[in-house]
């Protein structure tokens, strides 16, 4: 979504979309858990550069404020789509298919490690029966 901001429920799905991306890079969500954007900026706001993370802010609290009709009329939409524009820049494209390399690996890895303790309680089984 790179349009800008034109009502308070724009700015709710673009701060859903950074934090999807920032749990993707950055790690900090377990399986199946979809973090609001207060949540991945505690967990891995640090990871940001300063000035993203100052823009991360801002986003995450033009998100908390829009549940207050009286304050949303007051954000600074302009501001708010820079800041998303800025974000997803920086979070969306670099890596993305390593990303996906990474966890495909380690999902090898978990299962040849099964594996190998596997083979490896077998020949223990085996050498205590005598049978090796």
């Amino acid at each position: 979504m790179t349009r800008d901001a034109q009502t308070i429920e724009d700015v709710r799905d673009m701060a859903d979309e950074v934090a999807g991306l920032m749990a993707d890079r950055f790690g900090g969500a377990r399986r199946g858990e979809h973090p609001d954007m207060q949540a991945m900026l505690r967990r891995r706001g640090g990871a940001l550069p300063r000035k993203l993370r100052r823009m991360a802010r801002l986003l995450s609290e033009a998100d908390l404020h829009g549940a207050q009709p009286r304050i949303a009329r007051q954000l600074d939409l302009p501001a708010i789509s820079r800041a998303h524009r800025a974000l997803i820049a920086h979070l969306q494209p670099l890596g993305e298919m390593s990303r996906w390399r990474n966890r495909a690996l380690n999902f090898a890895a978990s299962v040849l490690f099964g594996l190998m303790l596997l083979a490896a309680l077998l020949i223990w089984v085996m050498v205590r029966r005598g049978a090796l």
